[in-house]
């Protein structure tokens, strides 16, 4: 349970990109850390607020860190349990061979772990995260408040090619300016608000990445677990998201030929990373789609 040994505050970090932004500071520094099985290691959660439990999965190449912006707004009121995803950030890998379904039951007997088995949770989960959440979701449909998907892929639709810059063969400016590149073309619709925040957190990202999400996740993971889903299902897109404008509402259309009850948004002008991107609209829809917190 959570009062559990293992329990420990979360130590700062350094990025390449610099300092450590104090956002992420002030979060870790927070935050309840604490390790589940995984593989021949464990696998990194990290615990705020009280309430019911929301659990959320970030996005591939990615960390609990893509939800910097939004962790305050959504623990208000609930416990917010914000993984590392095997094989990134802080987790070590999943067992081998490495699956989708492999990874869900690490996820799930986490959860256990974490929460006592039959605890009744929310779950949120962006891009990679969201694909998973399909699985998870329909593993643990009977314990599901509701499932909330962001910028999500897996349906099997057509997605425009995003070229990325090679990182692991460049440093100092170079290498930086590569992660701008990078945010640009696939995760923020406005290089403008590409700030040193980002920067940093995508820096540190792609640093503790060991596992290529998409190498083991089928094309339709998502299209194909959703129908064993029956909690209320929400779904969020950034307007201008890399991986699905401007065929948005395809996307939207399919999800309701699985869950004519889905609610679907998209906000207005933000891009694949849209939790970050446009955190104020983003925590106002959540707040609007996700069951009430304690209180």
């Amino acid at each position: 349970m959570l009062d559990r040994d293992e329990t420990r505050l979360a130590s700062t970090w350094q990025g390449t990109m610099g300092e450590v932004p104090p956002l992420v500071a002030r979060l870790e520094a927070e935050a309840r850390r604490v390790e589940t099985p995984c593989g021949k290691g464990n696998m990194a959660w990290r615990l705020w607020g009280e309430g019911p439990p929301l659990v959320l999965l970030h996005g591939g190449a990615g960390s609990w860190r893509h939800w910097a912006r939004n962790i305050g707004a959504l623990a208000r009121g609930r416990l917010v349990l914000a993984a590392d995803l095997p094989g990134l950030g802080d987790s070590d890998l999943p067992p081998p061979p490495t699956t989708p379904e492999g990874v869900t039951q690490v996820l799930s007997a986490g959860l256990d772990a974490l929460l006592g088995p039959g605890t009744r949770f929310d779950l949120m989960g962006f891009s990679f995260g969201a694909v998973l959440s399909g699985g998870l979701a329909a593993l643990r449909d009977r314990d599901l408040r509701s499932l909330t998907l962001v910028g999500a892929g897996g349906l099997g639709l057509p997605r425009p090619p995003v070229v990325l810059e090679k990182i692991r063969d460049k440093q100092g400016e170079e290498r930086a300016a590569a992660h701008r590149a990078n945010l640009a073309r696939l995760m923020l619709a406005d290089p403008a608000r590409i700030d040193a925040t980002a920067l940093a957190i995508q820096s540190w990202n792609s640093d503790h990445t060991r596992i290529n999400s998409r190498s083991f996740m089928p094309a339709t993971w998502l299209r194909d677990t959703l129908p064993g889903v029956t909690a209320p299902l929400n779904v969020i897109y950034g307007e201008r998201d890399a991986i699905a404008y401007p065929q948005l509402e395809s996307r939207f259309a399919l999800i309701r030929g699985i869950r004519p009850d889905a609610r679907c948004r998209a906000i207005p002008g933000a891009g694949h990373w849209v939790a970050y991107e446009a955190a104020d609209a983003f925590n106002r829809a959540a707040a609007e789609m996700l069951p009430p917190g304690a209180g």
